[in-house]
């Protein structure tokens, strides 16, 4: 009974501080604590939501778009390094400084060039996605792939494995909860890269759209498109934990096996 008392206080507690802040938001801009044009209230920003709906999915559909082709190249781009590295201790030492050293160049410095260099179409956006989004990928890989059971990996050198088929039936499948932990975060990340691309340039897209109400001082409809991508980013991530459960049904019952000892 106080199991279950908790688990429903741990449901609902996230509930309840988002439905205070609301309450808050609501109050200060409908008493005028804070100006309207500076904090447009939460009924005066699912109004500006309503009524741009038609455009908020045309721009929504290019920053997809964007965002899938850069996450699908970088999910390939990250594996490959993640394997070679694995594969050649050489190839770990020389790349994965270089690795590191890209993430720590901000993506706002990055995209003035890459639009310079490339261009006011997709490839700008697409190349500053694959960017940002192959490095968890690479590195959640990586750690899969050398966390893997060494009992397990020196039983099939035993019974004559070669390297490939230690890859395919141990490595590969021990990688898998890491690189879906990589991947929820990479998800997001391809959405922000795709939005931080388009601020500078672009005819259309979320970033093009943010800019544009920016500049004619349509904060409501600001607050709307930011509320917006932060739930496309949510339902990418939640696509991603439902992608795991089908690729690792065994992964879920062990969880659940576990919680009924508890």
């Amino acid at each position: 009974m106080i199991k279950r008392l908790q688990n429903i206080i741990n449901k609902v507690s996230p509930v309840m501080a988002i439905a205070l802040i609301l309450i808050i938001w609501q109050t200060l801009s409908a008493t005028g604590v804070v100006p309207k044009f500076m904090l447009p209230s939460p009924v005066d920003v699912v109004m500006a939501f309503i009524e741009d709906f038609k455009l908020l999915m045309e721009h929504a559909q290019t920053t997809l778009l964007e965002a899938f082709y850069g996450l699908s190249f970088g999910i390939l781009l990250g594996f490959v390094f993640a394997v070679i590295m694995d594969r050649f201790e050489i190839a770990y030492k020389a790349i994965y400084p270089v690795i590191i050293i890209t993430q720590t160049i901000p993506t706002v410095a990055i995209a003035p060039l890459l639009v310079l260099w490339m261009g006011y179409g997709i490839l700008p956006k697409v190349t500053l996605i694959i960017i940002t989004s192959f490095f968890p990928i690479t590195i959640a890989l990586l750690e899969g792939f050398r966390s893997s059971d060494r009992d397990a990996l020196n039983l099939m050198k035993a019974m004559g494995a070669d390297s490939f088929q230690c890859f395919w039936h141990i490595k590969l499948p021990s990688s898998l909860t890491n690189f879906f932990s990589g991947l929820r975060i990479s998800v997001s990340y391809s959405i922000i890269g795709a939005v931080v691309a388009e601020w500078l340039g672009g005819f259309s897209g979320l970033g093009v759209y943010m800019t544009r109400v920016r500049k004619s001082y349509s904060f409501d409809k600001m607050f709307a498109v930011i509320f917006f991508i932060s739930a496309i980013s949510l339902l990418l991530m939640a696509f991603v934990t439902l992608l795991q459960r089908l690729c690792m049904p065994w992964d879920i019952s062990l969880k659940k096996k576990q919680a009924v000892k508890e």
